[in-house]
């Protein structure tokens, strides 16, 4: 009788522990989410998994601890990977990133190996204790009634997670968000959990076999190009930029500039579709460099530098440095942004110089200032004989766009009429950032092109800001067949200072066709792929997913996907 109670009394004790360290644990995570609900949502998903591990243990405190334990980690392991590398915890991190980045990011703390070696050491004696004094629940039943209450407890949990974890359930204003709403604000346990179901990739309609080496076998030896040296080659992501002169609104002289004007280097310019408005700048990153479009992978291609980058097999960048090139890539933040670094590494740049490395300020840096730094890396890496392609990011466009009036420059303000006062402010604001970009890109036309040196240069925008929502509202001078794309249509411009053929011009280029088109320019051989893509290129008139021959697109990937395998 002593025994027995003398094991209550221990089981009571650790019951009562287990629950304020419970409690500890959701003043740790759940409420340090910043909004209400998120905090109810994250709450809901604790107590859910405490009732699935109540009835997989059958113990109170173990149930407790490790409920809560799971959590802690999960935020401890979130804030780690803020802190240093600047970028929040994603599900996929523990496929992809885990396997590789972690450890290499683990070399250059110390310290972390040292706190994981303590949590091994500590965290097993100490859950071997809870177990062994834990209350244990169900015992005065038979086996088959027992194993049926912790079946139906179990279906319980798992019911109440699925149901929290619900898009259009009692937390949908948690699920409704954004992706850079997901990917940049400080819900970090909020992010993790919602990105499950936004994160799974599909892969897009197929053909079979035989259809695509029918359509497709054609391409298969690739295409030779001109013999070396090759030029080099300089292309310019610009974020957020259109050409606003197709904006009814936009009549002033601001409103033409050189930049989207072609001249005696022009190869091809014109109107480019993109996939992504109003933010995602990695999704245009990864179709300008791999050749893919985001959205044929469903949901999760809006996360495409972490789940879509490990799996490409072939990339522009990766076909340049078979070719002999130097990949280099200048970028405006911190390298593990977005997972930057470890994207553009798969994508087969050799290195990614960072806001760090070029010694520059994070998110404030001019179209000059990128320029300039662009200039100073290749004068630093180039050797004779070698060609570089070099890969710069612009961030200057950047949202949002409503600075106050009086920081414009006096020929900007209020430079607009005929709009109501925050659209005009907005595009005031991005008039005026424009003109920055076009002074600093005759700049870099003039270190690139006005030289001896063989050079392709492409600048594109790779989505229109949204003005606060306020753009999709202003009215626009384009053709009727280009008009269910408004809101995707941005600009491309490829020339160069030696003399070629002009690039084939389209009504509308998808932004997934510029690796093609560059190496058009440039002169160079393409491998399978890039042939194949080529070939759709023609035959789809610059169209890619919204190609109007049936049946084409599912038996390209078909031979990309099932017999080139460029993505795996």
């Amino acid at each position: 009788m002593r025994r027995i109670s003398s094991y209550v009394t221990r089981a009571r004790a650790m019951s009562l522990g287990a629950l304020v360290l419970f409690a500890g644990c959701l003043v740790l995570t759940a409420l340090r989410e910043p909004e209400p609900m998120q905090r109810v949502f994250i709450a809901g998903l604790m107590l859910s998994t405490v009732i699935v591990l109540l009835f997989v243990f059958a113990r109170v405190a173990t149930a407790l601890v490790v409920g809560g334990g799971l959590f802690v980690a999960l935020r401890f392991i979130s804030e780690l990977k803020q802190r240093y590398l600047e970028s929040q915890l994603m599900p996929s991190d523990f496929i992809y990133y885990a396997s590789t980045s972690l450890v290499d990011t683990l070399k250059h703390y110390p310290h972390l190996y040292a706190l994981g070696i303590g949590i091994c050491v500590v965290v097993p004696p100490l859950l071997y204790l809870v177990w062994r004094w834990d209350w244990r629940v169900l015992v005065g039943l038979r086996r088959w009634p027992a194993l049926g209450m912790r079946a139906g407890g179990i279906v319980l949990g798992v019911f109440a997670f699925w149901l929290c974890m619900l898009p259009t359930g009692p937390f949908a204003q948690v699920h409704s968000r954004n992706v850079w709403e997901k990917l940049s604000d400080d819900a970090q346990l909020t992010n993790f959990f919602v990105n499950f179901r936004d994160s799974a990739v599909t892969m897009p309609a197929m053909s079979s076999d035989a259809v695509a080496e029918q359509q497709w076998g054609s391409t298969a030896a690739g295409e030779p190009g001109a013999a070396p040296p090759y030029p080099d080659i300089v292309q310019v992501l610009e974020e957020s930029t259109f050409d606003p002169s197709n904006y009814t609104v936009c009549t002033v002289p601001a409103c033409r500039l050189a930049m989207f004007q072609a001249d005696a280097r022009t190869r091809g310019t014109g109107v480019l579709r993109t996939h992504t408005f109003g933010g995602g700048t990695w999704v245009s990153e990864f179709a300008t460099l791999t050749g893919m479009p985001q959205d044929i992978f469903g949901p999760g291609g809006m996360y495409a530098p972490f789940v879509l980058a490990p799996h490409v097999h072939d990339a522009l960048a990766l076909q340049l440095r078979r070719l002999g090139y130097l990949t280099i890539a200048i970028y405006p933040t911190d390298g593990a942004f977005i997972n930057g670094r470890n994207a553009y590494a798969a994508y087969g740049f050799d290195h990614l110089y960072d806001v760090n490395e070029l010694g520059l300020e994070e998110w404030e840096e001019t179209d000059k200032q990128m320029f300039d730094a662009a200039k100073r890396v290749y004068d630093k890496v180039k050797k004779p004989g070698q060609p570089v392609f070099v890969m710069i990011l612009t961030i200057n466009q950047h949202g949002p766009h409503d600075d106050p009036m009086s920081t414009l420059p006096l020929p900007f303000q209020n430079l607009l009429h005929g709009l109501k006062a925050t659209p005009a402010l907005n595009f005031d604001t991005y008039l005026s950032r424009l003109h920055d970009s076009d002074v600093a890109m005759s700049g870099l036309e003039r270190d690139f092109l006005d030289r001896e040196q063989p050079t392709v240069l492409v600048h594109f925008g790779d989505h229109q800001p949204s003005f606060d929502g306020l753009i999709r509202g202003l009215q626009r001078t384009l053709p009727q067949p280009l008009q269910p794309y408004r809101d995707y249509l941005t600009y491309y411009m490829i020339k160069s200072n030696f003399a070629g053929p002009p690039l084939p011009s389209y009504p509308m280029l998808d932004i997934a066709f510029l690796p093609s088109m560059v190496l058009q320019a440039a002169g160079l051989p393409k491998d399978p792929y890039f042939s194949a893509e080529t070939e759709l290129r023609t035959r789809c008139n610059g169209l890619y997913d919204d190609c109007a021959i049936p049946g084409l697109i599912d038996s390209y990937h078909a031979w990309t996907f099932g017999r080139l395998h460029v993505y795996q």
